[in-house]
Order: C-alpha cells, then structure tokens, then sequence
C-alpha cells in the first residue's frame, strides 16, 4: 500500500542535512580535491589517472548499488531496514576519506576513493529507499528538492573550505566529520519500521539464497516495466551530460582558457552554477507538486544544460562560461527536482524497491564516475573540448527526449 502520511518539516530538514554531507564529501572531491591531489602526484599523467580512478568505481557501482539495494530489502533487525545501511555506509566513507588523504601515489588514491563510493553507494541505498517507503506521492517532488538542493549547498561550502586548505589530509577529514556530523541527526532520530523475520528473530543477516534468482529478477524487471526502462535512461543520459560538461572543469579553465588564477575562477563558476542549481531545484519542487506534473521539467532541464553545452563548443571563454554554468544550474535544478518522484512512481514492486532504486542509481552515480573516463577519450584523441561540450549537449537533448516515453507520469 503506498504511504499516505505526510512527513514532517522535521524529517525532511534531518533527511536534507544528511544529503548535505554526503554531497559534499562526494562531490566536492570529484571537482577539486581529487584533481588537484593528483596533479600534485603525477601531474603529466593526471588526466588519464583521474579518467581510470573514475571508471574503476564506476564498474564497481554497477555491481555494488543493485546488489547493495538486494540486501537492503532482506536485511532484518529490530532497527529497521534503511537506517542500519545509511549509518554504515556514512561510517565506511568517512574512513574512506581519511584514508585518502594519507595518500602520496595515484594507485593507493584510487583504492581509497574506491571505499568512499562504496560507503556513498551503501548509504544511498538506505536513503533512497526511504523515499518510496515512506513518502506520500504528493510531497515527491519537495523530498527530491531536499535529497538533490544540498548538493548546490555541499559544493560551494565545501569548496570554500577546502581552496582555503593547501594540503590533502585536513582536507579529507573536514570531508569526514561532515559525514558524520551532518548524518547523524536523522540516524538518531528516525525511526524505521522494524523488519523481523517471521519466527520473530530479529538477526541482521540476509536469507541464503542463489544470486542468480536475484540476477534474474532484476533482469526481468526491466524488461517486463518498460516505464522503468525508458526512466533509466532518461537518468543515465541527463546525468552524462552533466558529467561530461563539468568534470573536467578545472582543467578547461587551466588549458584552454588560460586565466591567471584557475583556482578562483572554479570557485566563481561553481558558486554561480549551484546557486542557480539550488534556486531551480526547489522552485520547480514545489512547482511540479502542485501542478502534478514531472515530465515539462525534464525536458526543460535536458534543454538547458545543451544551451549551454552549445555556447562553450562555439564560443569557449571566461564570459560564455559563466553564462554556460549558469544554464546547467538552471537544467540540472529542473530535473533533480523531478528526479525521484519520477522513479518511485515506477518502480516494479514494493518488495523489492531498494533493489530496483539500486539499479536505477546506476543512473545517476554510473555516469559521475565513468564520464570523466570518456571525457578524458574525448580531451586526449577525439577533438578537444569543444567536441566534448558538442556531446555532452546532444546526449542531455536525448535524455530529454526519452522521458516522453514514460506515459504513466504526467
């Protein structure tokens, strides 16, 4: 039965301050700290270091995050379900980062970001599930406002922090405590449904069972839900985009733009480009709420973020950045805002919704991790930047296109 009670200012205030942490030490390290540990590191290399650190998680996430969503639907406890995920997942990527900044060579920087996106990918299993479990249809779109708005807030705070730190190791464990501190208010306060099993044990363990079965249920689930399908991708192209047009950031300003302090002028970019994320992620929330309707404001992301893709591939400068970033604000805003009351209103079943979101993930995580690899394909052999934004902007027009497919969402 779907769920019917409202969640309080309260839950979503906790439930929007967890996501701050996690956003901050998950992004802010993919657009600054990372880059600039291994141009420090093995700076004639750095590019192609940061493009196969990327694909590595990336492979991983697309076994971790359906498999992590199976256990998260059979995990039994008096606790609940969700929450024994979100607080281990935010205890393993604080360790994560610590161990990170420890780090002097690219291999071990790599293997120690490999445990902080497996910690990200295990708390958002937990978080995410939630959403489908316990939010009303009608308050959707506001709690993607809430899980996607601190992701504006996460990276100009954090990347005001960390510019203002020169080396990598108190930077990681600002990153940490952030973690910590910022999740723990909801995982102290909320209260999940306890899951016991059905002779009243309460063991935190997983029913044996083959992995195939799990396989082919997934399997089938796509096939069989072809909203689900077309949704998945709508996600994963949209999400490209974005990676393709932002991840190398801060080598595009240093290499091609050429301005006296890259540093400051990705502070300036980001600052622009989040704040305009954060003003259109929460006005469209509230927006598509009330007017019961998602699908307006995907296309209307998808075509902003081309926009802006267009004007960087034409005329690539320090003016037309700043325009550009601000129409991916605006772009990645409207569709985030939409995000997951899109995807809950398709999933499969109830029964297996973290399985099915851990799937769906692979659509917004897969492509910030394994976008930066074929950026790098297309910087180093395939035609420079301008070829790489020309992409970025015709994959976002696509991701647009197929959420008219989905004709269960208005």
């Amino acid at each position: 039965m779907p769920p019917v009670r409202s969640m309080s200012r309260a839950w979503i205030g906790r439930y929007s301050l967890a996501w701050l942490g996690l956003w901050m030490a998950y992004l802010v390290p993919q657009q600054f700290a990372l880059p600039d540990q291994l141009a420090r590191v093995d700076p004639a290399d750095r590019i192609a270091d940061f493009g196969v650190i990327n694909a590595v998680c990336g492979v991983v996430a697309l076994v971790t995050l359906p498999l992590f969503g199976t256990l998260c639907d059979r995990t039994r406890s008096r606790y609940g379900r969700r929450r024994l995920w979100i607080a281990g997942g935010a205890a393993l990527f604080a360790g994560g980062l610590v161990v990170t900044g420890l780090q002097s060579g690219w291999i071990g920087i790599g293997l120690s970001w490999l445990v902080c996106s497996t910690g990200f990918s295990m708390a958002t299993v937990g978080f995410t599930a939630l959403v489908a479990d316990q939010v009303p249809e009608t308050q959707r779109a506001t709690v993607s406002s809430a899980m996607f708005g601190p992701q504006a807030i996460g990276m100009v705070l954090g990347l005001s922090c960390l510019t203002a730190i020169p080396s990598d190791l108190p930077r990681y464990l600002l990153l940490g405590a952030g973690v910590l501190v910022l999740a723990a208010p909801f995982v102290l306060k909320h209260r999940d449904t306890a899951t016991p099993w059905p002779d009243g044990s309460d063991s935190l363990a997983a029913p044996r069972s083959d992995g195939s079965d799990s396989l082919r249920e997934l399997v089938a689930s796509v096939r069989d839900n072809p909203a689900f399908a077309w949704t998945f991708g709508t996600r994963m192209l949209i999400n490209l985009a974005n990676a393709l047009a932002t991840s190398y950031m801060l080598y595009f300003i240093t290499d091609r733009l050429r301005v006296a302090d890259p540093d400051q002028e990705l502070l300036l970019l980001t600052m622009v480009n989040l704040g305009l994320t954060l003003v259109s992620v929460y006005v469209c929330g509230v927006l598509s709420d009330r007017l019961g309707r998602r699908r307006a404001f995907v296309a209307w992301g998808a075509t902003s973020q081309a926009m802006g893709c267009a004007i960087l591939a034409i005329a690539p400068g320090a003016g037309t950045a700043l325009v550009a970033a601000s129409l991916f604000g605006v772009g990645i805003g409207a569709y985030l805002s939409v995000d997951q009351a899109i995807i809950t209103k398709v999933l499969p079943a109830a029964e297996n919704r973290a399985r099915d979101l851990g799937l769906m993930n692979i659509g917004l995580f897969g492509p910030q991790t394994l976008g930066p690899l074929l950026a790098s394909l297309v910087i180093g052999a395939l035609g420079g930047y301008e070829v790489l934004f020309a992409l970025a902007g015709s994959t976002s027009l696509i991701g647009g296109l197929l959420i008219y497919r989905v004709s269960s969402v208005r």
